[in-house]
């Protein structure tokens, strides 16, 4: 009997095999080159991006818009370009617009800040909020405003605040850095600790004193001051600058470390620069808004959900948080209006199920 004959399977020309890299790059970049340079543009990013800009412009619109006067959509893009009536100018540059500006960097600070966070620690829970930098901000920040004979400005000391509780909180996890539960479960204690210390400071001035320190107390754009503003502007603007050169070294820290060394990245030297942005920016946004924490949780996470997978949506991050805070703060003026509910309640009270959501539902791993 006749053996069976097994015809090797056809494998087809080289010419038809696909390049994965070709593949890659055409799929999810565009390339262009001059010379001896080129840059690889991701077409998700762009598309994200570019979206999320059109829905933050139409957000701040409606902002501008909307309220307890009510201004007609035309008469606010004649307004902008100078040619509104006394009373919508008033409204919109003296009133409405100083307070959207300072919500949109706020929130776009820190939502940044929380992508840097959740970045180095491979965490979803490790936010500015979370982890304490938000309540010891703002403990420091009220201590310089209910006469506690503390000189320094608000935003100095809402800097100093953030510097201190990454520190403490950093020193607390030992070997662990940002990573793990020993850091979070630090940062959860520090905020604890602070916030009891600015209910102290609270209790024990004037109430006088106490009515000026209670927005930065629960996230309001009501205290902004425009020194605060300005600097908040500048810190972003370098911050987001940095973050960007930062991408790519981001990107290799969540390999394994002996691979992040041998890609030629010093993973302490990252982490420690994604630290010193995230305390600038968290900073530097509770001196303007206050402890408006989840926006850290919940903007990042919105733009990672439509970011291409494995990315660091630094942008989309950035545009989400300030789209969050715009929107929110759009809806504490008009819930309960003439009634104001402060910005940073109505995120709490639509971020708290989201974070119970993460806990119930998904893995806290920034990678699963």
């Amino acid at each position: 009997m006749n053996a069976p004959i097994h015809t090797p399977r056809e494998t087809p020309p080289t010419s038809q095999v696909p390049d994965p890299q070709r593949l890659t790059r055409g799929y999810w970049y565009w390339r262009a080159k001059r010379q001896r340079w080129s840059l690889l543009i991701e077409k998700r990013a762009l598309v994200v991006n570019t979206v999320l800009l059109m829905v933050l412009v139409l957000c701040s619109l409606a902002s501008l818009a909307f309220g307890t006067l009510s201004i007609p959509m035309p008469d606010v893009l004649l307004t902008l370009q100078g040619e509104g009536t006394s009373m919508h100018t008033f409204v919109i540059e003296e009133l409405r617009w100083p307070r959207l500006l300072a919500g949109g960097l706020a929130g776009a600070a820190f939502a940044l800040a929380g992508c840097l966070m959740q970045t180095l620690a491979r965490n979803r829970l490790a936010t500015p909020g979370i982890i304490g930098i938000d309540n010891a901000a703002t403990a420091f920040a009220v201590a310089s405003v209910v006469g506690t004979g503390i000189s320094l400005a608000p935003p100095a000391m809402a800097l100093t605040g953030a510097a201190v509780a990454t520190a403490l909180a950093f020193g607390l996890a030992g070997a662990t850095g940002t990573r793990g539960y020993r850091f979070i479960i630090a940062g959860l204690a520090i905020g604890a600790i602070s916030g009891a210390l600015t209910q102290v400071m609270l209790s024990s001035v004037a109430l006088d004193d106490a009515n000026a320190a209670y927005p930065w107390t629960v996230g309001s754009l009501n205290a902004r001051a425009p020194n605060s503003v300005h600097a908040l502007t500048i810190g972003l603007a370098v911050s987001y600058v940095l973050s960007l050169f930062l991408n790519r070294a981001l990107a290799t820290l969540q390999l394994p470390e002996a691979v992040t060394t041998s890609l030629g990245t010093h993973p302490g030297r990252v982490r420690l620069m994604g630290l010193i942005l995230s305390v600038l920016l968290t900073g530097l946004a509770v001196s303007v808004a206050g402890p408006v924490g989840l926006i850290a949780l919940l903007a990042p996470e919105l733009a990672r959900t439509v970011s291409r997978p494995g990315s660091i949506p630094l942008t989309a991050s950035f545009l989400a948080g300030a789209i969050l805070m715009v929107v929110s703060d759009l809806a504490g003026r008009l819930v309960l209006a003439p009634l104001e509910i402060p910005v940073g309640i109505v995120t709490a009270l639509a971020g708290s199920p989201y974070l119970l959501w993460i806990l119930l539902r998904k893995s806290p791993d920034i990678n699963r």
